[in-house]
């Protein structure tokens, strides 16, 4: 009986293996090449009348005379990714630290729930809410106040120069920055909660200071939570759509200044894919999708390998 039971867990064992197996390759390699393949099928013709490195250097985008480049819609994507990161991460990470080591443990639950309750919140709303309240807000008075501070200075003026309109680099950003904060929050908070007690309390053993201990402690034992919710955010804003199209302008320029109006990849194909007539047309939009694809892709590449090199480091390390 005991033999009949042991075959039957190793036939178990083993189909369990298999189907965990099936599921990680189709995850992981069957359906980003569907994806890929796909993409790149519906994209061809913009590749073969433009070059791929022509499209991806191109800056004019005109329907009429079907020229078509993606640079701005590129650049447009990276420089608000870059800019709500640049918003975002601090924040995140402030706020991860008074949650899990600053906050009273009766009021943790409730800081808790608020911030995994504003990533719930669809995108559409941040975006009517960053039309109708944030965008006067800033035409009205940030802009205005930061080209009297910044305009006359000559490096910094050149990033305040142009009309304060609201819709713009650095209202889209914003808005997109505050979209982004709950989801690097939760991971970065529940990676500082992963430190082991011991490893902080050896350290205040020692003498060191609630801050020292967060320092050097537990920030750089979640490191890794660190890059994967900053990588988090920057792939969530990578590909946001409805929450900066009210924001942008939808202009195919290549923003010299954080008051331009401007377009990114998901904006101009949201816009845009009801109106693609032409074949080539359409065969553009499906090539900024293949660029975005490919873009987040190799931003999780990085991820990951910024990660191992951490824990590389960490190995090296301890075993010394």
């Amino acid at each position: 009986m005991d033999g009949i039971n042991r075959l039957k867990d190793k036939i178990i064992d083993k189909v369990a293996f298999f189907v965990l197996i099936v599921f990680g390759v189709f995850v992981g390699l069957v359906f980003p090449l569907i994806t890929l393949v796909s993409l790149y099928k519906e994209s061809h013709l913009a590749f073969e009348k433009f070059g791929f490195i022509g499209f991806i250097m191109g800056t004019v985008w005109d329907p009429v005379r079907e020229i078509f480049g993606g640079l701005p819609a590129i650049v447009g994507t990276l420089i608000s990714t870059f800019i709500a990161s640049l918003i975002a991460i601090p924040i995140c990470i402030g706020i991860a630290t008074f949650i899990a080591e600053l906050s009273p443990k009766k009021l943790k639950p409730i800081f808790s729930t608020a911030v995994e309750l504003l990533g719930a919140i669809p995108s559409i709303i941040y975006g009517l809410w960053g039309f109708f309240v944030i965008s006067p807000l800033m035409a009205d008075y940030v802009e205005p106040f930061l080209q009297d501070t910044f305009l006359d200075i000559p490096i910094l003026g050149r990033l305040v120069d142009g009309a304060p309109t609201g819709i713009d680099v650095l209202t889209s950003s914003f808005v997109l920055s505050i979209m982004i904060i709950p989801f690097m929050a939760s991971v970065v908070k529940d990676a500082f909660e992963m430190t082991p007690p011991l490893l902080k309390e050896a350290g205040y053993g020692m003498g060191a200071t609630k801050w020292e201990v967060i320092k050097d402690i537990v920030i750089p034992y979640a490191f890794p939570g660190i890059v994967g919710g900053a990588i988090l955010s920057v792939g969530r804003a990578l590909g946001e759509t409805m929450a900066i199209a009210f924001l942008t302008g939808n202009v195919h320029q290549i923003p010299k200044s954080l008051l331009d109006q401007y377009t990114t990849i998901t904006v101009a194909i949201a816009n845009e894919f009801t109106e693609a007539h032409t074949d080539i047309y359409l065969s553009s939009l499906f090539a900024l999708a293949f660029i975005l694809f490919l873009m987040s892709f190799f931003l999780l590449i990085l991820s990951k390998f910024l990660i191992f090199k951490r824990l590389e480091k960490k190995w090296k390390t301890s075993l010394s």
